[in-house]
């Protein structure tokens, strides 16, 4: 039996499952008596939300429409904190509560997509905040600045496949 990644369409998949003509390694969650199709029983389909922890809920919006340009579609009540749907349907989100919910501990591992790099690392110097980092690697280039909170926050550019 051939495999490959591929997208599926899921009532395609679901049909090939039923039928046993599977021939992929697609994501999608399929399960047969109980467990998916990799035996596990239950399957992550994909990631719904990111986000970080926040000291203060207020402050860190106000990064991130100010800097970012980044307006919450939700904001929750008491400082809590916001939820943000970016261009490609992602959601990133701000956690603030006071520690009501887990206590606060900064966060290294959102990476932004930017459309030009060097005009938002140019946006960042004019305004005075610190770049931390500015790396190539051979598929990107990336930099790295803090938000109001200590989290890593860095702005991502892909490079064009060959």
């Amino acid at each position: 039996m051939r495999r490959a990644r591929c997208v599926c369409d899921i009532d395609a998949a679901r049909k090939a499952t039923e039928l046993g003509e599977r021939d992929c390694d697609c994501p999608l969650y399929l399960k047969r008596g109980g467990v998916t199709m990799n035996g596990h029983p239950f399957a992550v389909t994909g990631l719904d939300l990111s986000g970080y922890m926040v000291k203060d809920a207020r402050r860190a919006i106000g990064f991130y429409r100010d800097v970012l340009g980044l307006e919450p579609v939700r904001i929750y009540p008491e400082d809590r904190g916001a939820e943000y749907e970016l261009a490609d349907g992602t959601t990133f989100g701000l956690w603030g509560g006071g520690e009501a919910v887990m206590p606060f501990q900064p966060s290294n591992g959102i990476l932004f997509a930017v459309d030009d790099l060097d005009a938002a690392v140019a946006a960042l110097k004019a305004r005075g905040i610190p770049i931390h980092m500015e790396h190539e690697t051979p598929v990107c280039f990336m930099a790295m600045i803090s938000d109001t909170e200590g989290n890593s926050v860095t702005l991502h550019k892909r490079k064009p496949s060959a």
